[in-house]
């Protein structure tokens, strides 16, 4: 869910990138659409959303405008649509980290946040980034105008994090590039 490219009227302040489509998600092509899936709980209690989506058949058309208009654009490191994001190589994580500086060069949101810090430091070749705010200087080819933060994979089965403390590490990264709920 990014905007066209031939849209300029529309300019990212965030772009979330997931690991990877589940099969849920691939089945009705949404994003994070798996029923109990904490991002959506998470984003409307951050502000980033005026009402909590449900994408577990779909995104709406209107729900997707919303985001849009608010500069939120939603994609993923790796295309593949996998039951676990452990199914996936090194090397498609390497070449869909590659394929996400690109897209930031292109696209130059003031924000990529990336759901899950395992898929990072594998990508990226960051065997030791912690969730937070990155140093773009080690990773080639990154826009120096974009920043780049970690967040933590909203999937239950990433136990340590509660919809109110993701809520809360997305309330301060939408203040951090400037923005308000």
């Amino acid at each position: 869910m990014l905007p066209h490219e031939s849209d300029p009227s529309v300019r990212l302040r965030l772009l979330i990138v997931g690991i990877n489509p589940g099969l849920w998600t691939a089945a009705v092509n949404a994003p994070f659409a798996r029923p109990g899936n904490r991002f959506w709980p998470s984003l409307h209690r951050a502000g980033l959303t005026d009402h909590e989506v449900d994408a577990s058949r779909g995104l709406d058309p209107r729900d997707e405008a919303e985001l849009l208009a608010r500069g939120i654009g939603i994609t993923n490191i790796v295309g593949r649509a996998t039951a676990r994001a452990d199914e996936l190589s090194k090397q498609e994580l390497r070449d869909g980290a590659a394929r996400l500086v690109r897209r930031a060069q292109a696209l130059r949101p003031k924000c990529v946040a990336i759901a899950g810090i395992t898929a990072f430091r594998i990508g990226f070749s960051q065997p030791k980034a912690q969730i937070g705010q990155q140093d773009t200087t080690t990773i080639p080819g990154w826009p120096d105008d974009v920043a780049l933060h970690v967040v933590p994979q909203p999937s239950g089965l990433n136990a340590h994090f509660t919809v109110d403390s993701l809520a809360a590490i997305w309330a301060d990264l939408w203040k951090s590039i400037g923005e308000s709920g």
